[in-house]
């Protein structure tokens, strides 16, 4: 990937998508930052009875975000690392935008079956059609 000054590494969990993006950015010498986005909870927080919820509920991302940090650690890598909350797609965009990156590495998992290609979660496929620079998708498997 010739001509990449920032890279854009959108994980979802899987830090082979990360180990790729730190390889490309190792071979150009390219800025990079590490994006996590935790889907919105659109449910009513109030009317449990447990007072720090969203804590909860984001307690297992909390423990990806480190995963992610002690691996940046691990390579050497100087990143930003952003946690942002909302759609993943308009998230991985608008970021994408923001920080006026070259190339957007996502990681895809093989679909298991037919019924899941037809109905299952599209994030790659709706970032690569809509995102302001080029896509690149590494298998997680």
């Amino acid at each position: 990937m010739k001509g990449c000054r920032k890279i854009l590494i959108a994980v979802n969990g899987e830090l082979k998508v990360l180990d790729k993006g730190l390889e490309l950015s190792d071979d150009e010498k390219c800025w990079i930052t590490v994006l996590k986005v935790i889907p919105s909870y659109e449910g009513e927080l109030d009317l449990t009875a447990i007072s720090n919820l969203r804590d909860v509920l984001t307690s297992n991302e909390r423990e990806k975000i480190e995963s992610i940090s002690e691996a940046l650690k691990e390579n050497g890598a100087f990143a930003k690392v952003r946690v942002e909350e909302g759609d993943i797609t308009e998230t991985i965009n608008r970021v994408a935008a923001e920080e006026r990156c070259d190339l957007v590495v996502l990681g895809k998992k093989k679909s298991k079956g037919f019924l899941s290609r037809i109905f299952g979660d599209r994030v790659v496929e709706r970032v690569s059609g809509s995102a302001p620079c080029p896509v690149l998708v590494v298998d997680t498997q």
